[in-house]
């Protein structure tokens, strides 16, 4: 590796273990692409590296792997299985890597396997081994038919389109669109924007990732004179106004990034933000490499000279390469280091600031000006420095008969839950408005935004505990104040970059701004808060919008997951809205830990509880960390004035975690059914018994807890499966806990049905309800464990008054 020539001690950073492993399954491609950074630039070394990886090198990489998750306590890795074109290598070795991998690591590490291909040998045998070990698939496409063939083409000139979206085709059928992972899209300025997006668009990729041609200050990208100062800034915001307009159909990876590092929040891609790199590249020779993008900076710019069979993935880490590229802000130029968006863009990649004379790689960005004009324009864009993106205007609309079905059978994909949160924020603006004269300048203002900026409106009337502070007022609750209202209008204007001029309340010493955070400002009663152009302030502490305000400023936290952010509502004065008292502000070692518990936590519902993952990411938009129950015992809550948050005392496990949140999950769509729908008789005043709990209930009371333990009953059932045919205490733990649940489950469901009091639809919902705790009855779990719950169930009277 050349001296990078950076002001600092790359040694001295702290190493960062690796999460992202590319594995070279084959050295050469099918295709000739001229822009190809492995045949094109300036690195030579595929020319002697074996064509195809062999078996005991993928059989040395998975235990490598598998050595560095057990060293740091890993969660997850992400595996790609790359080239060349890593279909070369044929279903044989490939399903050879999938077993090695699955073989070597521990059990609690959950595998995100991915190939990215060209895909034009995609064929349903490929598919049908991807999906037997759940392989995700990347594939480049270029655009359209013009776009796609000026690079992306048979070294003997024939196009490549055709194959690639007959590929696509085979990819979207119902059998195989699981493992549709999205398309990757180099950019030439040449080609017309707007077409390439929409032919991206029309093959419905669930991502798409927009990539700048590699290049270095050595060999500077294309610029037409014609496409004037910044063409790949102008090509990208072209898209990026369309796809604002289109409503953001789709993720498109460096969108989302610029939209996430503007807030403080981490990148998607290595080729923005200051994220320490943590991936590391595994050639066909068992050779250990740094970034592939790195072989366009100089011959064997990428080695690092170590090898699966002699060094550990800790001694590759240790490597001044890689520490280089975990060093942030430090291992910047110094010109990138005083830059107004550094955090953003992040110098860019690493390989794109090479500059041979001494330099190196301390240098900015050879696409400097265009990340700036980039960084800068959607900035401007999208407004004031908040953490949630806006949502879409409200639709109330019922739902259909199958999503009904959905949900009665205890799920319910992203389309019904996002009907559930239209609805819930139809009822939450009627609220709102119910309370306009207790502030008429509030009230003015939050009217005026309606008309400016309802996305921005929405978005804070969206926030759960916008709809517990208005029903705490409707109630007359003791403590409850209409200064609440000018907390929603000021966040709105903020959102909306308004200016505004509003007196807000003072609780506590602090301004609260409900889904952005709370300003220490001191004091109590009423404060003025100024917004402009600039920033806003409150008693002379000043937020700038591109500027750190300190310790003064307190924003809301968000976990951002592959498909789901969640804020951990840590700030809002309502969010003490659940039975158990609320955490104060967490603290930055139990942030870190509640990050790492939820990323986990996700992982295994996406794995385990597949039919309840895209219900929850539609829905569940807060986690407000509780306060530690009583010792042995786990604490959530969910309330029902609170739609689109839990309340959860972090447990002591990831899979707890992800229990607690499909449980109190159910509990908050099943609410916002019933504020819609008449489920049963108001009239039942009778008490009826629930298997789980010593108290009798009234029969809401037990709708909701039954269909709560819908995925009580799932979750263990998927434990079961994942201990199938092991000893030991977990397995048995598993079986009686399934064996409890599945049996309380279906005796409620049973005791609701024989109730009398369900309405039509009611009696619709607990017929859904039965056939989803059916398949559980018949899962084995052992004499143990039925004899254990024979035992300690006992059968009282359905109704008990």
């Amino acid at each position: 590796m050349a001296a990078s020539g950076s002001p600092h001690d790359a040694a001295a950073a702290p190493v960062v273990p690796f999460s992202q492993f590319v594995v070279k399954v084959h050295s050469r491609c099918d295709l000739a692409c001229d822009h190809c950074y492995v045949y094109e630039h300036a690195d030579t070394s595929w020319r002697g590296k074996p064509k195809a990886v062999t078996g005991e090198v993928l059989a040395r990489t998975a235990d490598r792997i598998a050595d560095h998750v057990r060293a740091h306590s890993l969660p997850a890795v992400h595996v790609v299985l790359h080239g060349g074109e890593p279909l070369l290598a044929g279903p044989a070795l490939l399903r050879r890597a999938a077993e090695e991998l699955h073989r070597a690591l521990p059990d609690g590490c959950a595998l995100d396997l991915r190939i990215h291909t060209n895909a034009v040998l995609l064929s349903p045998a490929f598919l049908d081994l991807f999906a037997e070990y759940g392989i995700k698939v990347g594939v480049s496409l270029d655009g359209d038919p013009v776009s796609n063939d000026r690079h992306r083409r048979f070294a003997d000139g024939r196009s490549s389109h055709a194959k690639v979206l007959k590929a696509l085709d085979l990819l979207r059928r119902p059998e195989y669109r699981h493992l549709y992972a999205g398309l990757l899209c180099t950019i030439d300025v040449e080609n017309d924007p707007i077409a390439v997006y929409e032919a991206l668009l029309a093959e419905a990729p669930p991502r798409i990732d927009f990539l700048l041609p590699h290049a270095t200050w050595d060999t500077p990208p294309p610029r037409p004179e014609h496409l004037g100062t910044h063409p790949y800034a102008d090509w990208l915001l072209a898209i990026h106004e369309r796809w604002s307009a289109d409503g953001r159909p789709v993720p498109v990876r460096i969108f989302d990034s610029v939209h996430r590092t503007l807030r403080g929040r981490s990148s998607l891609t290595e080729s923005l933000g200051l994220d320490p790199a943590d991936l590391v590249v595994i050639d066909t020779d068992g050779g250990f490499e740094q970034a592939d993008s790195l072989k366009t900076a100089y011959d064997g710019a990428p080695a690092t000279g170590f090898t699966v069979f002699e060094h550990s993935l800790d001694r590759v880490a240790d490597h001044p390469g890689m520490r280089e590229r975990q060093s942030g802000l430090a291992g910047l130029a110094e010109q990138c280091r005083g830059c107004p968006v550094v955090r953003s863009c992040g110098g860019g990649l690493y390989a794109h600031r090479w500059r041979t004379g001494g330099s190196g790689f301390a240098n900015p960005s050879v696409f400097c000006g265009d990340l700036m004009h980039l960084i800068t324009t959607v900035r401007d864009r999208i407004g004031p420095a908040t953490s949630v993106p806006a949502q879409a205007a409200p639709v109330e609309s019922d739902l259909t008969e199958e999503q009904f079905d959905r949900l009665a059978r205890g799920h319910g994909d992203r389309a019904t839950v996002e009907a559930l949160a239209a609805a819930q924020l139809g009822l939450t603006r009627r609220m709102v408005a119910a309370l306009a004269d207790g502030r008429p300048d509030a009230w003015q203002l939050l009217a005026e935004l309606d008309g400016r900026a309802p996305h921005a409106l929405d978005a804070v009337l969206a926030h759960p505990y916008a709809r517990a502070w208005a029903a705490r007022c409707l109630r007359g609750e003791r403590g409850a104040d209409l200064g609440g209202l000018a907390e929603l209008a000021a966040a709105a204007a903020l959102r909306a970059r308004v200016d505004v001029d509003l007196p807000v309340p003072v609780r506590d010493g602090a301004v609260h701004l409900p889904t952005l955070g709370r300003l220490l400002v001191g004091g109590a009663g009423e404060a003025r808060l100024t917004a402009t152009a600039e920033g806003f302030a409150v008693r002379g502490v000043t937020v700038g919008w591109d500027t750190p305000a300190g310790t003064a400023w307190q924003p809301v936290r968000r976990v951002a997951l592959p498909g789901w952010t969640v804020a951990l509502e840590d700030t809002d004065p309502q969010r003490d809205s659940h039975q158990w008292p609320a955490a104060d502000r967490l603290p930055e070692d139990e942030l870190l830990a509640w990050t790492g518990a939820l990323r986990e936590a996700w992982e295994l519902i996406g794995r385990d509880l597949p039919g309840h993952a895209p219900g929850l990411a539609a829905g569940l938009s807060t986690v407000t960390p509780l306060r530690p129950g009583p010792p042995g015992r786990d604490v959530s809550a969910a309330a029902r004035q609170a739609f689109g948050a839990v309340g959860i005392a972090r447990p002591a496990t990831a899979p707890i975690l992800a229990l607690l949140l499909v449980h109190e999950f159910q509990h908050v769509k099943l609410g916002a059914v019933l504020d819609r729908h008449e489920l049963y008789d108001p009239a039942d005043d009778r008490l009826y018994h629930a298997p789980w709990r010593p108290d009798p209930r009234p029969l809401e009371g037990l709708l909701q807890g039954t269909y709560a333990h819908l995925a009580v009953t799932e979750f263990w059932a998927g434990r079961v499966r994942a201990y199938d045919g092991l000893p030991g205490a977990a397995a048995e733990h598993a079986r009686l806990q399934l064996a409890r649940w599945r049996a309380h489950t279906a005796t409620a469901v049973e005791d609701l049905a024989g109730s009398g009091s369900l309405t039509p639809l009611g009696d619709r919902l607990v017929a859904g309800m039965r056939a989803a705790v059916t398949p559980w009855l018949s899962v084995p779990v052992g004499a143990v464990a039925e004899t254990a719950v024979r035992a300690e169930t006992a059968a009282p009277p359905t109704a008990v008054r």
